[in-house]
C-alpha cells in the first residue's frame, strides 16, 4: 500500500456551519498523531473556522490551499482549508438561512473534486435538511443527493458501521407503518446484493456472510404473527442464495445482535431504520459511521446530527468523525487496489 503522503487526501465537507461539523473536524486534526488520522482537507469557510478556533481557545492554525495536492505539505502543521465564502457570519447553534444555498453548493463542489480524482474519498459533515429545502435541496437526505450528483445508476444503500457491527436498513426514513407497507422483495435483494459487493470490494471480506432480520416478533412465527416473512423476506433470501450469496434468515431480530450471533455474519440486513440503528448505537454510540454503498466513489459520514445545542462549546465528541475518516481511508485504498489489480489482470 502506498503511504498516506503519496495518495490524494480525503475531502471533508462543511455541513451545517452552525452545527458541530467544524468543531469535530478540527478535533480530528488535533488527534492526527495519537489516532493516526489520515490526511484530509476541509471544504469550508476559513473566517468561520478561525472564529470557532478563537471561541474554543484551541491552538490551531488554519492554512488556505488552492488545490488538494497542497495538503501533504500543510497537514502536519496546519489544517488545510479549500475556501468557501459564506455570505453571513456564523454563530454556533444558530442557523442562518442566508448560508443554506452555499451549503448545498459546497456539497456539489466537493463531489466534483472527488470525481476528478483530486480527493480519494468524501467525508460529509451533518446537514440540517429542514433549512436547506428553500435553497433548492429537494432530496430526502445526503445519500440521495450524492447519488444524483454522482449519476448513480442504482439506488444507493445506507450502511451503519462500528468496529463490532455493520447494519443495512432496507427501508430508511419512513414512518414505521409506511416502512412496513413499502417493504418489497426486490428491495431486500438489491440491498443485500449491493452490500455483498461492497464488503468484498471495499472491506476485503470474501465471501461476505449476510444475516437477514425478520420484520415481526419471532420472525412471524410461521405466519401466525404476520405474513411478511413468508411472503416477502424468505423468498428474497432464497433468491439471493440461488445467486451464490452466503446469506441466511429471516431471523428474529431480538436474537441477532448478541456477541455470539454477531460472530456469525459480516453484515445484518434489517427491515427498517430503528431495527438497524438501535443495536448499533447501543453497542457503540460514539464510533458509528454512516457509509453510502453503491456510489462510484467512497463516502462516509459521522453517524450523528448537527447537535446545535452543544455547537461551539468544545464538548462535541470527535470519535465518529475520526472513525469516518479512518473508514474512508481504508475503503478507498482497498477500492483502488482492487481496481488496479483488475486492470492489470
Amino acid at each position: 500500500m502506498a503511504r498516506d503522503a503519496e495518495r490524494p487526501p480525503l475531502a471533508v465537507t462543511m455541513g451545517e456551519p452552525a452545527g458541530i461539523g467544524g468543531e469535530i473536524a478540527l478535533a480530528a486534526w488535533r488527534a492526527r498523531n495519537a489516532k493516526a488520522v489520515p490526511q484530509f482537507f476541509l471544504f469550508d469557510d476559513p473566517i468561520r473556522l478561525r472564529a470557532l478556533i478563537k471561541q474554543l481557545d484551541w491552538q490551531i492554525e488554519i492554512r488556505e490551499i488552492a488545490a488538494p495536492d497542497e495538503v501533504h505539505a500543510v497537514f502536519p502543521d496546519a489544517v488545510p482549508v479549500l475556501p468557501i465564502d459564506l455570505p453571513a457570519p456564523v454563530t454556533p447553534g444558530r442557523i442562518d438561512p442566508a448560508n443554506s444555498a452555499k451549503v448545498v453548493e459546497s456539497i456539489r463542489e466537493a463531489v466534483a473534486i472527488v470525481q476528478a480524482g483530486e480527493a480519494r474519498a468524501l467525508v460529509t459533515n451533518p446537514i440540517q435538511k429542514s433549512t436547506l429545502y428553500d435553497a433548492g435541496f429537494s432530496h430526502p437526505g445526503h445519500t440521495e443527493f450524492l447519488a444524483t450528483l454522482a449519476g448513480a445508476t442504482q439506488a444507493p444503500v445506507m450502511m451503519l458501521a462500528c468496529p463490532e457491527l455493520r447494519v443495512v436498513p432496507v427501508t430508511v426514513h419512513l414512518p414505521l407503518r409506511d416502512a412496513v407497507a413499502a417493504l418489497r422483495r426486490e428491495d431486500i435483494i438489491h440491498c443485500a446484493t449491493v452490500t455483498a459487493e461492497a464488503l468484498t470490494r471495499d472491506f476485503g471480506i470474501a465471501p461476505p456472510r449476510l444475516s437477514v432480520a425478520g420484520l415481526n416478533p419471532h420472525a412471524g412465527e410461521n405466519g401466525s404473527l404476520g405474513r411478511e416473512e413468508k411472503d416477502i423476506i424468505a423468498p428474497a433470501v432464497e433468491a439471493l442464495k440461488s445467486r451464490g450469496l452466503a446469506i441466511d434468515g429471516p431471523h428474529p431480530a431480538d436474537t441477532m445482535f448478541h456477541p455470539r450471533a454477531r460472530a456469525g455474519f459480516d453484515a445484518a440486513i434489517c427491515m427498517y431504520h430503528d431495527q438497524a440503528l438501535i443495536p448499533l448505537k447501543t453497542i457503540d454510540f460514539d464510533r458509528g459511521v454512516n457509509i453510502t454503498l453503491g456510489l462510484p466513489f467512497v463516502r462516509t459520514s459521522p453517524d450523528h446530527g448537527t447537535a446545535l445545542a452543544i455547537a461551539g462549546k468544545g464538548i462535541a465528541n470527535p470519535a465518529s468523525m475520526i472513525e469516518a475518516l479512518t473508514a474512508a481511508d481504508r475503503m478507498s485504498v482497498r477500492r483502488a487496489a482492487r481496481a488496479s489489480a483488475t486492470a492489470g489482470g
